[in-house]
């Protein structure tokens, strides 16, 4: 798994090599797992589901990723790598990538369009993440 990783820390590539720092590991699982538990309170608005559930995933996945010794160099490249840090596939990746462009386009152009769908596939997707990390050894 980690060779496809190292590959892409060539110069100008989006992932740096850095040590496992396990504080950091702890601290990413950590905050991610009260994200998505926070995530399911009743009464929260659609765009604070998302906020949330966005969020928790990509502190799962950034978890999963210095759990290996890198570093990304872009929020997006987390998603992406996801086969290679927690062996999941484009049915869940593909599912965060999609919540990254949302966020994005309400980050930079003030259009947070989301729906019970695309709510209800990004916290499936997020706690399948979710039961891979925790299986990380550290």
């Amino acid at each position: 798994m980690t060779s496809q990783l190292h590959n892409l820390t060539r110069p100008g590539g989006p992932l740096a090599s850095e040590p496992v720092d396990i504080d950091e590991f702890n601290g990413l699982k950590n905050s991610g797992l009260t994200r998505l538990k926070d995530a399911r309170i009743q009464g929260i608005s659609l765009e604070g589901q998302f906020d949330l559930i966005y969020n928790a995933s990509h502190a799962l996945c950034l978890a999963a990723l210095r759990r290996h010794g890198y570093r990304a160099k872009h929020r997006y490249i987390v998603f992406q790598v996801l086969p290679h840090t927690l062996d999941l596939g484009p049915e869940v990746w593909r599912v965060l990538a999609k919540g990254h462009d949302i966020r994005n386009l309400g980050e930079y152009e003030g259009d947070l369009n989301v729906d019970e769908r695309i709510i209800s596939s990004l916290l499936s997707a997020s706690e399948v993440v979710a039961k891979a990390v925790k299986k990380l050894k550290v």
